[in-house]
């Protein structure tokens, strides 16, 4: 099996694509403005995707999407808080496809990790483990 370097990502924007990333593939995001990810259409190909972020956001925000309005996430996002030593946790909607980090509320800080693989047609699971300020709420959305 071969190993795939991770991918710095310093771009307002990056379609993901397992035959140039490799699978898994590690994307670190090094963007303070934020970056815009697309996901390739959900085929249950197993692809993964593995994204951190290397730079914490300040202006706009880091946001992954699917590439169609047929493609779903399922999953949930641990979500650590900055008032204590909680947890928050969000799962994903039926009609989630989004994913938003604004770099506070909706985490997108240095040593967020985001987790998503190509389970089914139209399925993409993922997993979250990040940081939060404020009152945290949730990062997933139906946006596509």
């Amino acid at each position: 099996m071969p190993t795939y370097l991770p991918f710095n990502l310093t771009a307002a924007t990056l379609a993901l694509n397992a035959s140039t990333y490799g699978t898994p593939a590690t994307v670190v995001v090094n963007r303070a403005a934020g970056s815009t990810l697309t996901l390739p259409d959900a085929s249950g190909s197993g692809a993964e995707f593995d994204i951190v972020i290397g730079t914490t956001v300040t202006s706009n925000n880091v946001i992954i999407q699917v590439s169609r309005s047929a493609d779903i996430m399922t999953g949930a996002c641990l979500m650590t808080q900055d008032a204590g030593d909680t947890v928050a946790g969000f799962e994903t909607a039926v009609d989630t496809d989004t994913i938003t980090m604004n770099g506070s509320t909706k985490g997108g800080i240095k040593g967020d990790r985001i987790k998503l693989k190509d389970v089914a047609a139209n399925t993409w699971q993922v997993q979250m483990i990040c940081s939060g300020t404020g009152t945290e709420v949730t990062p997933f959305s139906a946006a596509v």
